[in-house]
């Protein structure tokens, strides 16, 4: 099945709209934030559906192989199915404020363009060149272990997961889970319900947290638990592409 070309069915209020204070704020304090009912069904259906055709992907990716997990997920190669660039190129320049507000806060020199197309002529020119935006497939018993989306010097802080089927009809158990790992602490967990259509933002690799003594760096993975039944597909967008 071919997936929309016509930018898919997206959130009802265009995504410039939303609420984007809240929305940072959100990702200031727990690291994520959600964005209900970002894809319409149909969006959804269409594109868990472009998994069974290897025309749309670069790399397909066994996650037992390399100790990563349970399940595959494949690599969209370029042009990317008009839904997803959409969101891709429509939520950059929203986070891309907040990204560089936590750079500064965190002392790390780097800062992000306006649009997207600035900051992947970046990532290009140091020879990450590879879309990283990708379909993910789970069956009864995968999971995904912990881990950060990082692939090359570049990298933007913060990356999108929207769950493309429907919890308790199309599958049980595979939560969306976050880590957070503060300095001196315990690692902290958080589990992310999700329905279908739902998007959450969430940190890549680090955030700032403001502490007595100022800003300190918080360290951060994500992952999926056990599926227990049926078959779960989830679409990733990461907003650096690959070396």
């Amino acid at each position: 099945m071919n997936a929309p070309t016509d930018g898919g069915a997206l959130s009802a209020a265009p995504l410039a709209d939303l609420d984007w204070p809240a929305l940072h704020a959100s990702l200031d304090e727990y690291g994520y934030a959600l964005l209900p009912g970002l894809l319409a069904a149909d969006t959804c259906r269409a594109l868990a559906s472009l998994y069974a055709d290897p025309a749309p992907f670069r790399s397909r990716v066994v996650m037992a192989r390399h100790n990563f997990g349970r399940g595959e997920y494949q690599y969209f190669r370029t042009p990317l199915p008009a839904p997803v660039a959409r969101l891709r190129e429509t939520l950059y320049p929203q986070l891309a404020p907040l990204a560089n507000r936590w750079n500064e806060a965190m002392g790390l020199p780097a800062r992000y363009p306006q649009t997207l197309a600035a900051f992947l002529a970046r990532c290009h020119a140091a020879g990450q060149t590879r879309p990283t935006p990708l379909l993910l497939q789970y069956r009864a018993g995968d999971y995904n272990c912990l881990h950060q989306d990082l692939y090359g010097e570049h990298v933007f802080p913060i990356q999108l997961a929207v769950l493309l089927s429907r919890p308790g009809s199309d599958f049980t158990g595979g939560e969306f889970v976050l880590t957070e790992q503060r300095p001196r602490m315990q690692s902290r967990a958080e589990v992310v319900p999700l329905g279908q259509g739902d998007g959450v933002l969430f940190a890549v690799h680090q955030r700032p947290v403001r502490g007595a003594r100022g800003y300190f760096r918080v360290n951060l993975r994500h992952g999926v638990s056990r599926l227990r039944s049926g078959c779960r597909h989830t679409l990733g967008v990461i907003f650096h592409d690959a070396a």
